[in-house]
Order: structure tokens, then sequence, then C-alpha cells
């Protein structure tokens, strides 16, 4: 029996729209792509969610990446409001979920300053039962440790539990804890996906 739902948060309750930020302060054409190869499509890009750097030194960081860029790196991650945005669907599923007596979660890469910069389009967070943001633990997915840790922290069993998320080896990593994984597309697929367990 399906008791309990486990959501990541970009691309699944938000959307993660980086390419929209980065243009809203200025950036187009070739320059938008190499700042994005600097930053967000780094493989550094998601140690800023693991909270172990301070802002300030991840961003220099990624100066590094790039540094004939560096004013315009500086730009894109002066201020982060809008990197992430809201989904109006998020809160009435989740409201939706649990009216059917499901336990909702959350389990998401987040940075704190990206927490704290887009927090209008957390408004869903205060409609869950609880959940984990990496920057709060040091771990980050796909590390099996924040998987152990969100079972343990919820007292939840992977059998009982569906674990939404956009990027398939995340999926991957929880079916291997025997969670029932999905990987999200968009709701109308997600619904969809959750009926075939037997969730109207």
């Amino acid at each position: 029996m399906i008791r309990n739902i486990v959501f990541d948060v970009g691309n699944v309750l938000t959307t993660y729209a980086w390419r929209e930020h980065f243009e809203d302060v200025g950036l187009h054409g070739d320059v938008l792509e190499r700042v994005a190869d600097a930053t967000v499509r780094s493989i550094l890009w998601s140690e800023v969610d693991r909270g172990v750097f301070s802002y300030n030194e991840f961003v220099d960081l990624m100066v590094k990446n790039a540094p004939e860029l560096e004013s315009e790196i500086r730009l894109a991650l002066k201020d982060l409001v809008g990197l992430v945005r809201r989904r109006d669907y998020a809160i009435p599923w989740l409201e939706e979920l649990k009216s059917k007596g499901l336990h909702v979660f959350f389990l998401s890469n987040f940075s704190e300053r990206v927490y704290e910069d887009c927090a209008d389009a957390l408004d869903f967070e205060s409609h869950m039962e609880g959940g984990i943001w990496s920057y709060r633990v040091q771990l980050i997915k796909p590390d099996p440790a924040i998987f152990k840790l969100l079972l343990k922290q919820y007292d939840l069993k992977a059998d009982e539990t569906v674990f939404f998320d956009d990027t398939p080896h995340n999926v991957y990593v929880a079916q291997m804890f025997g969670f029932h994984g999905i990987v999200f597309k968009d709701l109308e697929d997600a619904k969809a996906k959750l009926r075939e367990l037997e969730i109207k």
C-alpha cells in the first residue's frame, strides 16, 4: 500500500528558470550560454546545494570557470530572485493527495541562497509534513545517504513511498532503496502514474 509521496522540488513543484533569470538580468545569446557553462551547467554547480561553501566562496569558484566573464557571472549570481518560480498546481495537488490520506514530503538539492531569494516560490512547504533541503544536511542527491536520512528521519518505509524527481538517475537510486520511483515529466503524466499504483 502506498502511504507516502516524496517530491523533488525543482522542475516538479517549481520551475527551475535559470535561463529566464539570466535574460532578466540582461544576458543574451553567446554570453548567456558561456555564463551558463561556467555556472548552472558546471559540474561544480551542485556543490552549492551541499551547503559546505559560503555563497561568496561559491561565486568565486564560478568566476574561475570563466574569468573573462567575471562581471557577467557576478551579475547573474548577485540576486537569485526568480531563479526558481512557483507552479500554481503545487499546493492544490498536495492538498488533493492529502485528502486521500497520503503523507507528502520533499527531498531536494537546494542552496540556502536560493531558498532565501525564492521563498515566494516555496509556499507549498507549509502544506507538507516535512522533508530535506540538501544544504541543511550537507548531502545531495543522488548520494544514497540522503535517501537513508529521509527514511530514518520520518520513519518511512521505502516500499510504501513514491518518489518523484525529474532527474532519472535520482529516481534510479531511489528505486535501489525500494521506493516506487517515477521520473516526473508533467502533472498529467504524474497523476496517470499514480493511478497505475491504484492512487486515484
